[in-house]
């Protein structure tokens, strides 16, 4: 089936040109778009999208408050903005971001930040990447428990992640099945309250689990 998208910025013609994107490709259909931030909550809500590809700056709602009401329900939301800026990266993927894409990225990009969202990564502009996991600074919800909280296997997961490996890279490397990654990162999120994968990364690299 196809993967349903809604599509949430203030300007139409970046809404036209996604779409243009998103439904040339054919696994891929847009089934809304929205103008501000509280229609895109609405329309989210009511047409269950597989993919919310929202703004940081919109009217109404930001997309950071947008990632706020509908990440906790289940939504992957991926932020897609001209803003590079600190102050929404790390606060978008802490809040639960399933993406954080430049609008400069490209049509090649988008499609792909599309496809990590559904299979669970989380796809981050290759220019901010390296960035964010050796220092950005990203609150922490809850007290971070100690590297020793995790067993061996965890670890190993949480390092591979910390250099920037999709699950299927994971797997091959250490020889598991995508499905046994999954269940280690799910355990891992779980153990340091972590909302996603590039929450996980940042935190081994403040930890010193990773290195360079």
């Amino acid at each position: 089936m196809a993967i349903t998208l809604l599509v949430a910025d203030d300007q139409e013609l970046v809404r036209h040109g996604f779409r243009l994107v998103l439904d040339a490709q054919p696994d891929m259909t847009v089934v809304g778009e929205a103008a501000d931030g509280l229609a895109a909550v609405e329309m989210a809500r009511r047409l269950r999208p597989d993919v919310v590809l929202a703004d940081i700056r919109m009217p109404g709602l930001d997309g950071l408050e947008v990632v706020r009401r509908l990440a906790p329900d289940g939504h992957r939301v991926v932020v897609v903005t001209t803003f590079d800026d600190d102050a929404f990266l790390g606060p978008a993927l802490c809040e639960g971001a399933a993406g954080y894409l430049l609008k400069r990225s490209g049509p090649t990009l988008l499609v792909e930040a599309v496809r990590a969202a559904m299979a669970g990564d989380t796809l981050v502009s290759p220019s901010l990447t390296a960035r964010l996991l050796r220092g950005l600074p990203l609150p922490d919800p809850a007290p971070v428990p100690d590297p020793s909280a995790l067993t061996a296997r965890e670890t190993d997961v949480v390092r591979l992640v910390a250099r920037g490996l999709t699950n299927a890279e994971i797997g091959a490397e250490l020889h598991v099945t995508q499905g046994t990654v999954k269940t280690h990162l799910a355990a891992v999120q779980r153990k340091l309250n972590a909302r996603n994968r590039v929450a996980v990364a940042a935190w081994a690299w403040a930890s010193g689990l990773a290195r360079p």
